[in-house]
């Protein structure tokens, strides 16, 4: 969803070259949910090629949207795992380098494997702030307590720290930080939110919605602290234990404001993995710059979290689905002529009593030319509106209350003129009384 500087438009990648093999060969690099949505498609779809995806990670793809319900130990490991339509899996075998003039890829072991298409699904890593004393004396390894929830392997790690913790500081407050800022709290942990901007989730929620969402996450035990910024992490005095690393004991915020904490969690968004890609020389500016076939270079394709498109890095699993479904039909023969225009702005969160859903243009400020259909309900903490042009839906935000958030999605997917008053989009049909602006 996030946009990023344009760049020069890609050349349309040509067409594939021709496999003679009654079973070409899929390579997949990378092992995330894009990876196992275009697996299991090409499956569906009854792909002729072996499709093998190769993981860094020592498991098999799962879904990464539930990692924060994995550390409150609504789910496990196991239950999160996703399908992959007879795929074979090759996890802990890491891609070191890619020759697309041979069409081979060699993995860390040194091993030299053929292909002859190539999907990059490499996702995307945890972005590091410049905040000071986040790393240990080596420079390598985070401080003790301090953490990222990108894996499994981040999950497992802070559910152990987080046992007898008592402060925890979550520096970002996008959706993963929420996420993990609601988790820490059911936890028991008293948890405080440090977030740059002005209101949380500000790239899809609006300045009121926000404000009904940190209510609710302070009756959860989640102080939020916005337009804020963390300067330093601060560790205990002394030598660390032998073999260890000094424990946080403080976040340090610019003002000079100090938290005490036994946890540090960081949620400061993601940065596109592409160093593959570059160094193969294939395209790269923030992301590995694909066309609206998702080709990056004849027979290389990028999808998910590492792929731009039309100069967007969306970041978020409904796109990268989206991209993958586009793919496998392109692949598998189904369509040989898919194409992705792109996704709208979109985006839902349900997560331990916490939900929301955000479509499109949620910001009119800037455009005198849209009215607002607002609904708000202080008592039950849920905030509903309706950005529209006319009588077409160009944005839409459900805080609290989802009940007709599959009819809001329809009316915004289908992108005709609403028919009849759009309050039933918001109400069900429920009498209840709305303000235009």
């Amino acid at each position: 969803m996030t946009p990023v500087t344009p760049v020069t438009p890609v050349t349309p990648v040509t067409p594939a070259v021709p496999v003679t093999s009654a079973a070409p060969r899929i390579a997949v690099v990378g092992a995330g949910m894009a990876a196992a949505r275009f697996a299991e498609r090409y499956g569906a779809l009854g792909g002729p090629g072996r499709v093998t995806v190769y993981g860094a990670e020592p498991r098999a793809p799962y879904n990464r949207v539930l990692l924060t319900e994995v550390l409150t130990g609504r789910y496990d490991a196991e239950s999160i795992a996703l399908p992959l339509g007879g795929a074979e899996v090759r996890p802990g075998c890491e891609v070191a380098a890619l020759d697309t003039a041979a069409r081979k890829l060699r993995l860390a072991d040194g091993s030299v494997e053929p292909w002859d298409d190539l999907v990059l699904a490499t996702g995307a890593g945890p972005a590091m702030p410049p905040v000071r004393g986040l790393r240990g004396p080596d420079g390598y390894r985070l401080a003790g307590g301090v953490h990222t929830l990108r894996t499994l392997e981040d999950c497992a790690g802070l559910a152990e720290e987080a046992v007898g913790a008592r402060r925890a500081v979550v520096i970002g407050g996008g959706v993963l930080g929420v996420s993990a800022a609601r988790a820490l709290a059911a936890l028991g942990i008293r948890t405080d939110i440090v977030h740059q901007a002005g209101h949380l989730i500000e790239r899809q929620l609006d300045g009121q919605a926000a404000a009904v969402l940190r209510e609710r996450l302070r009756t959860l035990g989640v102080e939020c602290h916005t337009g804020s910024r963390a300067r330093a992490v601060h560790t205990g005095p002394g030598a660390p234990p032998p073999g260890g690393r000094r424990r946080v004991e403080a976040v340090e915020l610019a003002d000079g404001h100090r938290l005490d904490c036994d946890l540090v969690v960081l949620a400061c968004g993601t940065r596109p993995r592409t160093a593959l890609a570059r160094a193969a020389g294939l395209p790269v500016a923030t992301g590995v710059l694909v066309d609206d076939g998702l080709g990056a270079a004849p027979n290389v394709h990028a999808i998910g979290d590492c792929a731009e498109h039309r100069g967007t890095v969306h970041g978020l699993a409904g796109p990268a689905w989206e991209q993958a479904d586009v793919l496998a039909r392109r692949l598998s023969g189904a369509d040989p002529d898919a194409r992705y225009p792109g996704t709208s702005p979109r985006a839902r969160l349900s997560t331990g009593g916490l939900e929301y859903a955000a479509f499109g243009a949620v910001d009119e400020t800037d455009d005198p030319g849209l009215d607002v259909l607002r609904l708000t309900d202080a008592t039950r903490g849920s905030y509903k509106k309706l950005v529209l042009r006319g009588d077409h839906l160009v944005g839409a935000i459900l805080l609290g209350d989802l009940a007709t958030v599959d009819a809001l999605a329809g009316a915004f997917a289908a992108g005709g003129a609403l028919a009849g008053h759009p309050l039933h989009l918001l109400t069900g049909g429920t009498a209840m009384t709305g303000v235009v602006r």
